[in-house]
């Protein structure tokens, strides 16, 4: 197995790899770690990747999550496909969920143009016959984050509680127009993978739920804001799915709630990761001076684009 590097959360994330790989009787020998944030995500020799998270209500989503990736299969959507040759998952070992896909070889980056389409294609699909969470509140699970951080300092711990109450009410009065639809819940550009075949892919279903399609379009937009998209990229994106965000009178407010949104996975990481430790103060400095475009990371120097 690779040495684990990224601080203790990849060290945590090594050793429940090697647990669990053992008690379900694959090889983990020279596993690769190919992402630690929300999830740690390993790829295998066997061409497995393996997703470990500790995300609240984890043992009761992913049943979920891997249920409709078989149902996308079976209506031969591009999304990445469960690894069911391990027939017993999701695994849950000291607090951790894990799931097992299918690699997913690229080959050069996707366009915004063709995750436009991918999502069109997604929100014109019926609901799946799974008992999916609705997306009611994108603010949940920072909301807890806040009370439960050692991290934060008491000034920025009242500013949150007090900001993210604001844009809270300010969700619940959204006018989102048109039914609810089949969400992917983290639509970002990094989550659609080229294949060797030239054809596109999405990957990373655990955020799978039943809301407004307003959600999965905000995070092109919000990469502009944040993480150096252009907005040729966006514009393209726009034409791609048949409309554009930013004529939507809502527009400003889902803005500034992803910009919220995007700030809890480095609160929850922050004891024990490196970078969310240095991320986390940046963007909280940036929003609590009102700062809409200063620019933000999603890894650390090596690879600050994302």
């Amino acid at each position: 197995m690779g040495h684990p590097t990224g601080g203790p959360l990849a060290e945590e994330a090594f050793a429940v790899l090697r647990d669990v790989c053992r008690d379900v009787g694959i090889d983990h020998r020279d596993a690769e770690l190919l992402r630690v944030r929300s999830n740690a995500v390993f790829k295998l020799r066997s061409k497995i990747v393996v997703r470990i998270t500790s995300a609240p209500n984890a043992a009761t989503r992913l049943p979920l999550v891997l249920a409709v990736a078989r149902w996308l299969a079976q209506r031969d959507f591009p999304a990445v496909r469960p690894a069911d040759e391990i027939s017993e998952q999701p695994v849950v070992h000291g607090g951790r969920v894990v799931t097992f896909w299918h690699y997913v070889a690229v080959s050069g980056r996707p366009t915004t143009t063709e995750l436009g389409g991918i999502l069109r294609s997604l929100h014109l699909l019926p609901m799946p016959p799974v008992a999916l969470r609705r997306f009611a509140d994108p603010l949940a699970e920072l909301r807890a984050s806040v009370d439960r951080s050692a991290v934060l300092i008491p000034g920025q711990r009242a500013w949150l509680r007090d900001r993210v109450a604001e844009l809270s009410e300010r969700w619940s009065g959204l006018d989102v127009g048109g039914s609810p639809v089949l969400l992917h819940g983290d639509a970002w550009i990094d989550n659609l993978l080229r294949r060797a075949d030239g054809r596109v892919v999405l990957c990373d279903w655990d955020g799978v739920a039943v809301g407004p399609r307003e959600w999965d379009l905000v995070h092109t937009y919000h990469g502009q804001r944040r993480f150096g998209l252009s907005a040729a990229e966006v514009d393209a994106f726009a034409d791609a799915y048949g409309s554009d965000l930013r004529s939507w009178p809502g527009y400003s407010t889902l803005m500034e709630i992803r910009d919220m949104y995007a700030v809890g996975i480095h609160l929850r990481n922050a004891g024990a990761d490196p970078f969310s430790r240095r991320e986390l103060p940046r963007r909280l400095d940036s929003l609590a001076r009102g700062e809409q475009h200063t620019r933000w990371y999603m890894a650390g120097p090596a690879g600050a684009v994302p």
